[in-house]
């Protein structure tokens, strides 16, 4: 861990495995993704959609750092499974507040893991006519799905391990550590 990782005194650190990617490297990738999304949209009516909660620190980060107007929103699901299993069923928790016929989207998600939120996620946005609709994804975890997707703006591509820091979490926590790191076992184990 980075200096700056370690100066947040979060003992959640200590559940971390290995630390994937510092605070400098995650803000590094913000930055590129910021910097695509606005050589993309120059001159557009963008309006990025962070679906909640994990997108929340993506969702912020890259609205600071796009240096487009643009407008924010949010949209919620939840995914029912095991505890560990796949995912049964998702219900969207929170509907969007801004209209956004005609308008060029971009969906902002911390993860792209199963798929199926994000299916379902996508599909309920189109229904709302937007002139496009891309994904970005800040984790691409390389995994068999039952259903493949385009995620136009991917931050970082890892193998299919458990990850929580920036948004992604385990039981609710971990969202707040600046880094990204595998989760040690034993924690989802007991």
């Amino acid at each position: 861990m980075t200096e700056q990782d370690q100066s947040t005194d979060s003992p959640e650190l200590a559940d971390l495995e290995s630390v994937l990617y510092t605070q400098e490297q995650v803000q590094a990738k913000v930055t590129e993704l910021a910097a695509r999304l606005r050589e993309d949209y120059r001159g557009r009516n963008l309006v990025l959609i962070g679906i909640l909660k994990g997108g929340i620190p993506l969702l912020v980060d890259l609205s600071r750092k796009i240096g487009l107007p643009h407008q924010i929103d949010m949209i919620g699901a939840q995914s029912y499974r095991g505890t560990m299993g796949p995912v049964q069923e998702v219900r969207i928790t929170k509907m969007l507040d801004l209209p956004i016929r005609g308008k060029d989207v971009v969906l902002v998600e911390d993860i792209y893991d199963t798929g199926n939120t994000l299916v379902k996620i996508k599909a309920m946005v189109e229904t709302f006519e937007p002139r496009s609709l891309e994904i970005c994804a800040f984790i691409y975890k390389h995994k068999e799905r039952k259903q493949d997707m385009e995620i136009k703006y991917v931050g970082y591509e890892i193998e299919d391990v458990f990850v929580v820091g920036y948004g992604l979490d385990y039981d609710e926590f971990y969202r707040n550590l600046p880094c990204i790191g595998v989760l040690d076992p034993k924690i989802y184990s007991s």
